[in-house]
């Protein structure tokens, strides 16, 4: 497991940039840079399970669930996740999923004169560090471009 990090700075207010980070329709937008077609279910209030989905590499749908362990507004989002889903199934009993239960996901938000800065942290299984290297920036950078066309 690794801890990866990854920062964006946004010419954009912290109120604008939490919205189109977190917001239906432009979460749909910058996480494509991950899977097209990804959305989630659920909300960001802390307790609540949200679930992120999307097309698995069969055309099935995948993805994650978790818990919002922690959210205030326009500052941080702490996601704990607790399982899987596979083949339109959630899974919190395979190998994979219990690799995945008890990983953390993190977003910091925090502006200074105008520019809002994002920190995203997250424990990655091995496997996944390059893909996460080289979309996480991508994804950062689109919705660094979504937020300042927002603004």
């Amino acid at each position: 497991m690794e801890k990866l990090n990854y920062t964006v700075n946004i010419n954009a207010p912290v109120q604008t940039v939490w919205a189109t980070m977190l917001d239906d329709a432009t979460y749909r937008e910058w996480t494509s840079e991950f899977y097209e077609g990804s959305y989630f279910e659920g909300d960001w209030n802390q307790g609540s399970e949200i679930r992120f989905l999307g097309p698995d590499e069969k055309g099935s749908l995948g993805g994650m669930i978790a818990t919002v362990e922690e959210s205030r507004p326009h500052e941080y989002v702490s996601l704990r996740y607790v399982g899987q889903i596979s083949d339109g199934r959630d899974d919190t009993s395979s190998e994979a999923a219990k690799e995945l239960i008890g990983t953390h996901e993190r977003y910091s938000f925090s502006e200074a004169d105008g520019v809002t800065t994002v920190d995203v942290e997250l424990d990655s299984q091995d496997e996944y560090v390059d893909m996460f290297n080289q979309a996480w920036p991508a994804a950062l950078a689109k919705l660094k471009g979504i937020s300042e066309a927002r603004r």
